[in-house]
């Protein structure tokens, strides 16, 4: 009985043992890359663990590379890795590129990868082009007529400039750019309506793919549309503003007839306080006139008696008035 126990306990251990080893080094993976045709040691493996990558990221692309015919060192696989890329979307990416005849070293794919582009979708787009449809863009014709323009960009990727070069962003604006500019040389909007193709031959001249990450192969105009009359919109603002202005300009004018008219009322009504002080006088002067003999008695009662016929004079002529103002009232009436 202890025998038994004994055997089992040594199986056990056995499958445990067994069980580490394997899982710690992959000779199931080992097997699959030699024959494969991929000649790598057990011991490169075992080192991959302890430098804490996954073999089966490294071995499986290099299956891939290796039934494609692409002759790649293993160090560099496992750097790029160690380097954070992705080794296996490189791979597909190098395998398209020899299909579709693409000079593409594995250094550049690299680099594209840990610059952050899809590398296979880089190829891909650089055999299949692709088009890029720009949103309506707003342009005015020297008629002030606002043209509406939508383009289709067909562009195919540029392996060479895809490490630094701009993306898909810039080439819609200055696709865009190239819109306004040439609308805004046309002397009338019927004009571009008329010729679509001139946008696209001036905007391809101007060389938009430069520093980009692809090369433009045609601009064709989808869509034209008519927007708004800008000049006679300015037009009709500048008006208003004009208007304004001459608005405020003679509310200035009437503020100042206004303070100017008030001016002239306070210099009447001081001339008038001066003309009382000087009326205030003239008693004075003739009672000092009277003290000094200058002024007879006799001559003082005359003026007062000129002075009250001329009052009387004047309430006359002021009833006459009156009378003469009733009088048309009512031949009016």
């Amino acid at each position: 009985m202890e025998s038994i126990i004994v055997i089992i306990v040594a199986i056990a251990l056995f499958f445990i043992i067994a069980s580490i080893f394997l899982s710690f080094v992959p000779l199931g993976l080992w097997f699959t890359a030699y024959f494969s045709g991929v000649r790598i040691g057990i011991g490169t493996l075992i080192g991959m663990r302890f430098r804490r990558v996954q073999p089966i990221r490294i071995v499986n692309p290099l299956i891939k590379a290796t039934k494609a015919g692409l002759a790649l060192n293993i160090d560099k696989l496992e750097a790029h890795y160690l380097a954070g890329g992705d080794v296996n979307s490189v791979i597909d990416a190098l395998i398209a590129a020899q299909r579709a005849e693409i000079n593409l070293e594995f250094e550049r794919a690299a680099a594209i990868d840990l610059a952050g582009r899809e590398v296979l979708q880089a190829v891909q787009v650089s055999v299949n082009p692709k088009v890029i449809e720009t949103p309506k863009i707003a342009a005015v014709a020297k008629d002030g007529i606002e043209v509406m323009v939508k383009a289709r960009v067909t562009v195919r990727a540029n392996i060479e400039r895809l490490v630094g070069g701009s993306g898909e962003e810039t080439i819609i604006a200055r696709v865009g750019e190239g819109i306004v500019t040439t609308v805004g040389s046309a002397s009338s909007h019927k004009e571009v309506l008329e010729n679509p193709d001139l946008i696209s031959r001036t905007v391809l001249k101007k060389g938009l793919d430069a520093g980009t990450a692809y090369e433009i192969l045609s601009i064709d105009i989808a869509d034209i549309d008519i927007g708004r009359n800008i000049g006679a919109q300015l037009q009709t603002d500048q008006a208003e503003a004009d208007k304004r202005i001459a608005q405020a300009k003679a509310e200035e004018r009437r503020a100042m007839a206004v303070a100017k008219e008030q001016e002239m009322i306070a210099a009447v009504q001081e001339m008038r306080a001066k003309v009382v002080e000087a009326e205030a006088e003239v008693p004075k002067a003739m009672a000092a006139a009277l003290r000094e003999g200058k002024l007879g008695v006799l001559d003082y009662y005359n003026m007062k008696n000129v002075l009250a016929d001329t009052n009387m004079r004047e309430a006359i002529a002021g009833a006459t008035k009156e009378d003469d103002g009733e009088k048309d009232y009512t031949t009016k009436k």
